[in-house]
């Protein structure tokens, strides 16, 4: 199995050390001819309208957006995860994204830099001990479609509940940085429970 990290912009090393870990061959991708070549994509955190301009200006973005559409299992962390949803608040004008997931995401939901924290979080389908989430310049989701699956939520001051992470369908999407904190449980969930079943049911 090969998983790209793709690599225009934002912690894509750390991506690929959790995933090495995991035990997949993971590398840097940033050509059309190393995306066709993998079977699953990680994107990462960094600036979301960055890496789709750049995306853009490398004539990637199309590709990559069909091989969403088509099925590649994909991961998103935090800019990652604007990228992969299908509307975004809070966006600049002509911000484009590869969508995929149904739901409504707000850009820099938690604050600015400054407000950066982290936090202990339940994540369903990883079991005991809690996640420990990393919220850097970080979106959250306002809402989701059905066929949306919220993995795990944070609380707000007011008490309202916030999707940080979710899945649909081979889609995956955190508003964290798992890959910042040495604990690759995020990763391989990623890895077993959407990459290897895809690969198993094709046979």
């Amino acid at each position: 199995m090969k998983i790209g990290v793709l690599a225009l912009q934002g912690d894509v090393r750390e991506h690929i050390q959790s995933l090495s870990d995991c035990g997949v061959d993971a590398r840097a991708v940033k050509t059309k001819s190393e995306i066709e070549d993998i079977s699953a994509l990680v994107i990462p955190g960094g600036e979301s309208t960055t890496i789709a301009k750049l995306a853009r200006s490398f004539d990637l973005f199309d590709l990559i957006q069909s091989r969403i559409k088509s099925g590649m299992p994909t991961y998103g962390s935090c800019a990652g995860m604007i990228l992969l949803s299908d509307n975004v608040k809070d966006a600049i004008e002509g911000q484009e994204t590869f969508g995929g997931i149904d739901m409504v995401v707000r850009r820099n939901a938690f604050g600015r830099q400054v407000d950066s924290f982290e936090t202990d979080l339940k994540f369903k389908g990883i079991t005991d001990p809690a996640i420990r989430a990393v919220f850097i310049r970080a979106p959250w989701v306002e809402s989701v479609g059905s066929s949306v699956e919220v993995l795990a939520e944070v609380i707000d001051e007011s008490g309202t509940k916030h999707p940080v992470a979710v899945r649909s369908g081979n889609l995956l999407a955190t508003s964290f940085h798992p890959e910042l904190t040495g604990d690759n449980r995020v990763h391989k969930f990623f890895v077993e429970n959407i990459c290897r079943q895809l690969a198993s049911s094709k046979g």
